[in-house]
């Protein structure tokens, strides 16, 4: 057995399966401090809805011998978390509430909204979408199966509209007039993919016709051959904003990876992979802290480094100079990925270097010295950073799931190319 999978089986799942999972209620506690301190027993839904799926890709996992463990527990998770899901966290419109209690009570937020993310929504589909496609399989909850599948299509339905005519509401990151976010076509075009590989639909094809349209088609595309937009204005004379010039190196690596499955599952929509691996090159050129080793979490796009520009005095301005610099968790696993991914496909010498860069500075720098999950937050020097970066939760996808994606490649792939991790 690998180190790899070690770490993933002990140090990640063993983790959550122990502290976060809510056997009782169904979902995920996540509301952990960044040194894992149980603060709060409620629910995010972006959260329960990222557990629902990674518990079903567990189960597959463990079902395709890659990993060991106990299949049917996991896809008992995946199944309770998306009865909770189903029955608690969407709204009579189909959007969902984005905070609920421990047992699934609608939270409103400061001015007395429940509804206040498209990514809320997403990722409660996507949890739908997963727990849809073990059950399926299993052959024994095929009823309930259909049901959330349905569910999932009716909100994938809703964010694709509102993310086309631009009425889509965006926390914890709301999108200034003026201006769209990569983030929506991206998480998109992930949860179409995966609601697709469940159950296709025309309201699935249509999701990711029009996500990959937003991502790569025509002068308004937010991927270029050689960079890529965050935040791309309406307006060339928005392009010298902060906001127009600052990117997110892990963002567009995440990105890359789920375009590869994308156009594994459907050929019609796969993207050259000349074009993906420029633009990884490009991300990970332009987001590797040269002085201290890692990705950093923004830059900017033209001159990397921290991002300038003219600013419009918005919050999430203020956010990206505060932690410009902070290392992230997700940013890294995703690289860790997707990096290896493209390697594999390519062939390229120089992914495969960095492939290695940051396997070797993500699992130096990240678990914790516990074997207790990873201390997620890191300032630039790769020290602990007790701070809040986007939700006040500790994340319970981007490391598993990469991990396991990880593995299974590694897994799967030719004993003479192999790397042992």
């Amino acid at each position: 057995m690998t180190a790899l999978r070690t770490h993933l089986e002990e140090s990640i799942l063993g983790w959550w399966s122990e502290e976060g999972a809510d056997d009782q209620h169904g979902g995920v506690r996540t509301c952990f401090t960044n040194r894992g301190e149980l603060i709060s027993r409620e629910k995010y839904t972006w959260s329960q809805g990222r557990w629902a799926w990674t518990c079903a890709l567990v189960a597959d996992e463990i079902d395709a011998g890659r990993i060991t463990g106990h299949a049917e527990l996991w896809r008992g998770r995946a199944f309770l978390t998306a009865d909770f899901l189903a029955a608690h966290a969407f709204l009579p419109d189909g959007r969902t509430s984005f905070r609920l209690s421990e047992t699934g009570e609608h939270l409103a937020d400061e001015h007395g909204e429940y509804a206040t993310s498209v990514f809320a929504d997403l990722f409660a589909a996507l949890g739908l979408a997963g727990a849809a496609r073990v059950a399926l399989q299993d052959g024994k909850t095929a009823g309930r199966a259909d049901s959330w599948a349905k569910t999932a299509g009716r909100t994938v339905a809703l964010a694709d509209t509102s993310i086309r005519d631009r009425s889509a509401k965006s926390a914890p990151y709301p999108v200034p007039g003026g201006f769209r976010d990569l983030a929506g076509s991206m998480t998109l075009i992930h949860v179409a993919g995966e609601l697709h590989r469940t159950s296709p639909s025309a309201v699935s094809h249509r999701a990711l016709n029009d996500a990959r349209r937003a991502l790569l088609d025509g002068t308004g595309a937010f991927l270029g051959p050689e960079s890529w937009w965050e935040f791309r204005p309406d307006h060339p004379s928005g392009r010298d904003t902060l906001l127009a010039r600052h990117v997110t190196p892990g963002h567009l690596l995440e990105l890359l990876w789920m375009l590869v499955h994308v156009g594994d599952m459907q050929p019609d929509l796969a993207v050259p992979e000349a074009t993906l691996s420029a633009l990884a090159l490009r991300a990970l050129e332009a987001g590797w802290d040269r002085q201290e080793g890692g990705l950093l979490r923004y830059v900017d796009r033209e001159t990397g480094g921290a991002p300038s520009g003219r600013l419009l005095a918005t919050p999430y301005e203020e956010l990206v100079k505060r932690t410009w610099d902070s290392k992230l968790w997700w940013v890294h696993a995703e690289a860790m990925y997707s990096t290896a991914l493209l390697a594999r496909r390519t062939g390229s010498p120089d992914l495969e270097n960095w492939a290695r860069v940051v396997r070797d500075y993500t699992l130096a720098t990240f678990p914790h010295p516990g074997g207790k999950e990873w201390i997620q937050i890191r300032s630039r020097d790769g020290s602990p950073l007790d701070e809040v970066v986007a939700l006040p939760v500790k994340d319970p996808m981007h490391i598993a799931r990469s991990l396991l994606l990880l593995n299974a490649l590694e897994h799967d792939a030719p004993a003479s190319e192999r790397t042992q991790l």
